[in-house]
């Protein structure tokens, strides 16, 4: 069942959102903001007003507070929204108070992201996951179409088929999710399967990891010549894609991770658990930052990235930062970002400046799990050459001799063991023929 939601058709008019947000008193409400518009850009959604409030805490019940609520309600009406969009996760008695209260649809910030996963998942782990989290997150909030019955109270008239009806809805709702997690279970299981074949491969992995737009995808594509979708939206990529790049003969692998966001909804985080562990898989993370931003939310989109990777554990992988867009950036800003950021390597993946050294720099990163050996392979053993190939181990020269293929190559540490039998120290030219 899918739930991608094609881009509004070219003319169709695209739906009119009018956003609410409660600040606390301090927070920059345009970086805050910010976000959010992008958000809406990605939905497909055009503001057509705001409205902040300045408290120290949204108001438990209806978000807003009582006199502000009051003119939310002719700002909606007035500028003829067809949903009101928050910023923030509301509680289900918050929607459905304000809901009420306007009468209009009220969509929340992790309702919004949802919507945008669900227009952008292409593989079909993408799609399960998507509905998974949409379920999980609807469950709670389901209202039977006798909702106007519950709000008299209870009471003769209210019991009946419409609240058997809601609980039949919820318990299919539940029954899906549990046939989900289990499709998503074997699928997981088949990519660890993946996975293990590349670790045998021993080619080092690279997770590219950073903020959504920070430009990853264009980076994949420009490392490896893939082409991966990199239209400028929030969470462009959603599956983990990964392709290879060669460097010196030696085979790296790149993986593309999902966009990260400020704040993203703690059910977002489990429920794309799938394209970040790829970041758990890495042997390497490329956090990928936009060097054209502005200092101050350069800093805030680096501090965001690195909590969601230490959320989920990556923080324990060996982490470079890669500042990228240089191409957007002048060479007084470049001389500034090398003082704030010195061990950082300045790239632009849309112009190319900076790959050749960002390929070298992660080949010498790797360049201790490989070991220089020298191999003497008999001509009846031809499945070991077999193996070396298939190992992706770069053999630098072979040369045939009258007892065996004579192989330099550079072998993974831990297969040293394995080729032991045929490893020989430097092997006179003229060697006398084995019987």
């Amino acid at each position: 069942m899918s739930h991608h939601q094609p881009d509004p058709a070219p003319g169709a008019e695209p739906e009119r959102g009018f956003v609410v947000a409660v600040l606390a008193p301090g927070v920059d409400e345009d970086d805050e903001l910010g976000e959010l518009r992008e958000l809406l850009r990605s939905a497909g959604v055009v503001s057509v007003g705001e409205l902040v409030q300045r408290r120290s805490a949204p108001d438990p019940r209806t978000y807003v507070g009582k006199g502000k609520l009051k003119e939310l309600k002719e700002l909606v009406h007035g500028a003829e929204a067809e949903s009101l969009i928050v910023d923030d996760e509301l509680d289900p008695g918050q929607q459905r108070r304000l809901e009420d209260t306007l009468t209009a649809r009220v969509v929340d910030r992790t309702q919004l992201i949802l919507d945008i996963f669900a227009q952008h998942a292409r593989s079909a782990e993408g799609k399960l996951q998507v509905e998974l989290a949409q379920l999980e997150y609807n469950l709670p909030r389901m209202r039977g179409l006798w909702q106007h019955l519950e709000r008299l109270g209870g009471g003769i008239g209210t019991r009946g088929p419409g609240e058997s009806q809601l609980e039949t809805d919820r318990r299919l709702a539940r029954r899906r999710i549990g046939l989900l997690k289990r499709k998503l279970r074997e699928l997981e299981k088949r990519r660890a399967v993946q996975r293990k074949a590349r670790e045998r491969s021993a080619a080092p992995v690279v997770a590219l990891a950073g903020y959504t737009n920070a430009g990853k995808s264009t980076l994949l594509n420009a490392l490896t010549d893939a082409d991966v979708s990199v239209d400028d939206r929030l969470f462009e990529t959603l599956d983990p894609t990964t392709r290879g790049f060669e460097h010196d003969g030696r085979r790296y692998l790149v993986t593309d991770t999902v966009g990260f966001i400020r704040r993203l909804p703690h059910e977002l985080v489990e429920g794309f658990a799938a394209t970040l562990e790829e970041t758990l898989s890495a042997d390497l993370v490329l956090h990928v930052a936009d060097a054209s931003e502005p200092d101050e939310r350069l800093d805030g989109t680096i501090a965001a990235v690195e909590a969601v990777l230490s959320e989920i554990g990556a923080d324990e992988l060996p982490i470079e930062l890669v500042l990228n867009k240089l191409d957007l950036v002048d060479p007084l800003r470049r001389r500034r970002l090398g003082n704030r950021f010195p061990d950082a390597l300045q790239i632009s993946a849309r112009s190319g400046e900076g790959l050749a050294q960002l390929r070298a720099h992660v080949a010498a990163r790797f360049a201790d799990r490989f070991r220089p050996v020298r191999l003497l392979v008999p001509y009846d053993h031809g499945r070991i050459l077999t193996e070396l190939y298939e190992l992706g181990a770069p053999i630098e020269e072979r040369s045939d001799r009258a007892d065996g293929v004579l192989v330099h190559a550079r072998l993974p540490e831990r297969e040293l063991a394995r080729f032991a039998p045929y490893l020989v120290a430097d092997v006179p030219a003229a060697s006398a023929r084995k019987a």
